[in-house]
């Protein structure tokens, strides 16, 4: 039996939740008495329920977030119906802003902000028979030299099966209107000798996939550059992610950088938009021949793999001006650009623009706008399953050379335009649309409505298709495969969609 059970639904099966094991970590003499579950948003919820309540729980801690707030709501009503007396206690960004979207009515305490501390103390206050002044409790930003990092509670199924996420920092410099870590504009930095020496450790017991989650890897140029040269030191396979700033990239950076090997790099660059008074309008900080010339470098010059991203619906950005700014990046890159849809955060400040362009959002996570004085409902509808087929054939690199037939001219936007469109015609759907299947429908499209010969087609798509070891070969290509010793080996280890973008 555990007192505290510390919960959440993560995203996917390979996520795992940091958070949760700050707080296990931080937890003092309480820490026998407590248990992390960690459970997926397919999950289902009474399950999760069922399996908290095992431990016979006083105290359950849930984190709430964008992607599963609909799922905490649910898990906080049947936990309340079903054992009233257990005290549940709320945090995570979803919790941390009002007004609430989402009915978190059930949950007895909210911390808001940073709960490493606050929890502990709650916590011990409960147990001791004691009743806290109020039920939200608003905590300040912790010291960071003085909690306990959470990497030791990473178990070894974690570390054969899982991301490990970790962090040098927390806080953002910037003011972007449309993101939720403006609102802590403070940078603060783990102790980077300290930070180091956890990552050794997590090296030792067999980590090798590392994701970095601070806003602003690159803000800090002497950190960043002690942390690749930790990672440009160890010789086996390995894959670390970084989120970093688009113009901050000085030279002992790109040095750095470019001598990682193919698939063992990912950088998460944030664009948004290429265009300087869109940008401005949303207090988005963007030096764009800097952005250019260093997306150009990462490109030609390092075996990095970029995840760079743009957003649709900007208060003032048309669909024309968000075209010419796909077009121009992938001008400028090649690897994944992430199209998101612009959402309405809670504790942001994008709302600030709902009345001057019209901005009109879905008051159900993740909240996505779904119309503005530009682009009506109809157009956004259109442009959400472009964002959608958008991630399934081109930045998933099942059809890293094949897709790239689909536009002529550089006009990216137009051509992908029109296959979203008649995919869509074809499918009615965004979803559970099989490999083979979409590999059928790319084929049909580009031989009966762009002309291209079926024989080039044909093996372009295995080319394409046949890049990952072991693949299935669709039955419509069988006839014509011929295997060959030239398929990419190594990596085996890391993650396959870097892996089918790297260039070996």
């Amino acid at each position: 039996m555990k007192e505290i059970l510390l919960t959440t639904f993560n995203a996917r099966y390979t996520h795992t939740s940091i958070a949760q094991r700050y707080l296990f970590a931080n937890l003092e003499e309480l820490q026998d008495r407590a248990k992390i579950l960690e459970f997926v948003i397919n999950s289902q919820v009474a399950d999760a329920a069922e399996e908290i309540l095992r431990y016979e729980p006083k105290i359950v801690g849930i984190g709430a977030y964008i992607w599963n707030a609909l799922e905490v709501q649910e898990l906080i009503t049947i936990l309340k119906k079903v054992a009233p007396q257990v005290l549940i206690i709320l945090g995570g960004p979803e919790a941390s802003h009002f007004p609430h979207r989402v009915d978190f009515s059930g949950a007895d305490y909210i911390i808001q902000g940073e709960g490493d501390i606050a929890f502990y103390t709650l916590c011990k206050t409960l147990l001791e028979g004691h009743t806290p002044s109020g039920r939200v409790i608003k905590a300040p930003m912790v010291d960071l030299s003085a909690i306990k990092l959470p990497y030791d509670y990473y178990t070894d199924h974690d570390i054969k099966n899982r991301y490990c996420y970790v962090e040098a920092s927390r806080g953002c410099p910037f003011t972007c209107e449309f993101c939720l870590s403006s609102a802590d504009k403070k940078v603060r930095d783990i102790e980077i000798g300290r930070f180091i020496g956890e990552l050794e450790k997590l090296w030792q017991r067999g980590v090798r996939n590392f994701k970095f989650i601070d806003r602003t890897f690159n803000l800090s140029i002497e950190n960043a550059t002690k942390l690749l040269d930790f990672f440009l030191s160890k010789t086996e396979e390995y894959f670390v992610h970084f989120e970093v700033i688009p113009d901050h990239f000085p030279a002992i950076l790109r040095e750095k950088i470019a001598q990682f090997p193919p698939a063992a790099l990912q950088l998460e660059v944030g664009i948004q938009t290429l265009d300087p008074e869109i940008s401005k309008n949303i207090h988005r900080r963007l030096n764009i021949p800097k952005i250019e010339d260093n997306l150009a470098f990462l490109q030609e010059q390092t075996h990095a793999h970029l995840h760079v991203d743009l957003i649709i619906g900007l208060p003032g950005e048309s669909l024309e001006g968000f075209g010419r700014n796909l077009d121009k990046l992938y001008s400028l890159t090649q690897c994944e650009i992430q199209i998101g849809i612009l959402k309405k955060l809670s504790g942001t400040t994008i709302s600030r623009h709902d009345e001057i362009y019209g901005m009109v959002y879905s008051d159900k996570p993740p909240y996505d706008i779904l119309q503005n004085d530009l682009i009506p409902f109809k157009e956004m509808q259109k442009m959400k399953r472009f964002a959608r087929f958008w991630d399934m054939v081109y930045n998933s690199g099942n059809f890293k050379k094949s897709a790239t037939l689909l536009w002529k001219e550089g006009k990216v936007y137009e051509g992908f335009y029109a296959f979203s469109e008649w995919l869509y015609n074809q499918t009615e759907s965004t979803w559970q649309i099989s490999l083979d299947r979409l590999a059928q429908l790319l084929f049909r499209y580009l031989c009966e409505e762009m002309e291209h010969s079926e024989e080039e087609i044909k093996a372009l798509l295995i080319e394409d298709i046949m890049t990952v070891r072991g693949r299935k070969m669709p039955s419509f290509l069988r006839e014509n495969y011929v295997p060959h010793e030239e398929q990419k080996e190594g990596y085996a280890k890391l993650n396959k969609r870097q892996l089918k973008h790297a260039t070996v």
